[in-house]
């Protein structure tokens, strides 16, 4: 058998028809496949490579880590230095509220932490999340994903989670006293780049506010720089209850996060103990991975440079085709006519050198989140592949 055939065989497969680019090492903003063929990555990981694939000093500190000890017993029991130096670290990027971290092993752990805590907080039976949201996959983060398409061959999923629109006035109104927990993402990613209105976010906060509501916020897309802040809530003038973390947060390691305040997190210690248990949560490879990616963000610089870099993009990207561009720093959507033009798009874009992606909930967009250290020559390079690429498909059809 070949590589792709061993694949197909051995791994379970999530799509009828894979991308199957057989990836054979990464390096910057560049993607290698077996033949040695060079990708820019317009992607990077689904915005989990802030700092670029291999930096050396994520490597050194994965290294150097690995070399004193890997895994030695469950979340919580031990003390270990690099979860607690990486969770100082995020703690002192944070509001004074959220100044306690849980580490998990992925975004969609965390959102099942969430939903776990808030319910033990408020003692409150119901949820309120947005359509079109994106949480994960894992029973907890399904019941609350936006879409019915998703969830309807999974149930019975959560009760009492009620969907509304996101940036409505429904979604605020059905905020009372029997809400546990209020949902969303700071800017919602597979919907293809929706940024709430700050007056209807404030709203949103506020009405948390006077019902003793949590609001919790999905970071796991927008956080670590991704949106020109080092948070996606930045942008929008209100403080959270909780946030979740991945994705970017563990350098290119797999971790997860919510973070709170000690209050609220310290209920899980007790009636029962163990409240929330994980074993490889804050693995301190992967912590230490995610504390040298986070440093690298501050030492380059590369949060101050996301807005530079989201206006070429924009520049660059004007074509009889495109019928809009959305973005929040670095998060992008690309909106074209339909699906089947987008996966044209993806595949000439794919043969000349370029790795990119479309979107859950908005099939009709390109997605372009890269990583952070992406130069102004590689957005050009790039934007000039894209704009080939919707010359060949569009020519015949516009």
């Amino acid at each position: 058998m070949n590589t792709r055939q061993l694949f197909q065989q051995y791994l379970a497969q999530t799509s009828a028809q894979p991308v199957g680019l057989h990836i054979t090492a990464a390096k910057g903003n560049y993607l290698f496949d077996a033949q040695g063929k060079k990708y820019i990555d317009l992607i990077g990981g689904i915005s989990v490579c802030n700092v670029g694939h291999c930096h050396p000093k994520v490597l050194k500190a994965i290294q150097d880590q690995a070399e004193q000890y890997l895994h030695v017993m469950v979340y919580g029991e031990l003390i270990q230095t690099p979860p607690i130096a990486y969770a100082q670290k995020i703690v002192a990027h944070l509001p004074q509220n959220l100044n306690c971290v849980y580490f998990t092993n992925s975004g969609s752990e965390a959102c099942e932490a969430a939903i776990k805590l808030s319910h033990r907080i408020t003692a409150r039976p119901n949820i309120i999340a947005a359509n079109n949201s994106y949480h994960g996959h894992s029973m907890g983060a399904l019941s609350v994903m936006g879409s019915e398409y998703w969830r309807n061959a999974f149930r019975p999923l959560l009760p009492g989670v009620g969907h509304y629109d996101y940036n409505s006035q429904a979604m605020i109104d059905a905020i009372n006293e029997d809400t546990a927990c209020v949902i969303i993402e700071s800017v919602q990613s597979e919907a293809g780049i929706i940024a709430p209105d700050k007056t209807w976010l404030k709203a949103l906060r506020d009405k948390c506010s006077e019902n003793c509501t949590l609001l919790i916020m999905d970071e796991i897309q927008t956080g670590f720089g991704r949106t020109g802040k080092m948070w996606g809530f930045e942008h929008f003038g209100i403080i959270p209850d909780m946030i979740l973390l991945g994705k970017a947060l563990g350098g290119g390691m797999p971790m997860g996060a919510v973070v709170t305040s000690h209050a609220m997190m310290n209920t899980l210690t007790h009636n029962p103990v163990l409240g929330h248990l994980t074993t490889f949560g804050g693995h301190p490879v992967c912590s230490a991975a995610g504390l040298a990616a986070m440093e690298i963000l501050e030492e380059e610089k590369l949060i101050t440079q996301v807005a530079d870099k989201e206006q070429l993009f924009h520049q660059l990207l004007i074509h009889p085709a495109i019928q809009a561009v959305r973005s929040v720093g670095l998060l992008m959507a690309v909106e074209l006519k339909d699906n089947q033009i987008v996966l044209k798009v993806l595949e000439k874009s794919l043969n000349n050198g370029l790795f990119s992606d479309w979107f859950l909930f908005a099939d009709n967009c390109l997605r372009i989140a890269p990583p952070l250290t992406i130069t102004q020559n590689e957005i050009r390079e790039a934007c000039a592949i894209l704009l080939a690429c919707l010359d060949e498909t569009t020519n015949n059809s516009l």
